[in-house]
């Protein structure tokens, strides 16, 4: 079944529906939050949630719009606000960033992939350490591919901040790998 059947068919109050999306998007959407929070089973548990919500309120989705946009803007301002809790309370675990996220690259030599994975893992311990905004903008420009527009208005912001967000992340993130 497609997207827009599935939508329709939950939009009916056919759970098969939400079943359905919850196969095209839970990997990618999982990916995403873990890039944003940190850890796996958290992520899990925000998508979920996330799924949950779309059910009980997919009359507010206008068809008209594409369904990935209003879906991941769900999940990742879900992950924001998680996010910012933590800090609130707590430092960040960093034990599990990265777990379970392989990255192949064909054009990378079995010797290197090691090398490789080893500074994906750190990139993403850095991300773990940005600011929640950056953070979300660089999970979202980069692992998402969303262009800034989308993005300014996943977190309800204007472009430039966005172009800001993004320019100081990489900035900082350089400045951390080079150290």
């Amino acid at each position: 079944m497609d997207e827009q059947s599935a939508i329709k068919q939950l939009k009916q109050g056919d759970i098969q529906g939400l079943k359905t999306l919850v196969e095209i998007y839970e990997v990618r959407a999982v990916h995403a939050v873990v890039l944003i929070v940190g850890d796996r089973g958290q992520a899990e548990d925000i998508v979920q949630n996330a799924f949950i919500r779309i059910f009980e309120r997919i009359e507010q989705y206008d068809t008209k719009r594409p369904f990935g946009p209003w879906f991941f803007r769900i999940v990742v301002n879900d992950a924001l606000k998680t996010t910012s809790k933590q800090k609130r309370l707590t430092s960040l675990d960093t034990d599990n960033v990265g777990h379970n996220i392989q990255i192949r690259d064909p054009l990378i030599l079995p010797e290197q992939r090691f090398e490789v994975q080893e500074l994906k893992q750190q990139i993403w311990l850095l991300v773990q350490q940005l600011p929640p905004n950056q953070s979300a903008a660089i999970v979202l420009r980069y692992y998402l591919e969303l262009p800034e527009r989308d993005i300014a208005e996943f977190l309800h912001s204007p472009v430039g901040t966005v172009k800001w967000w993004l320019h100081s992340a990489k900035k900082s993130l350089a400045k951390a790998l080079k150290t």
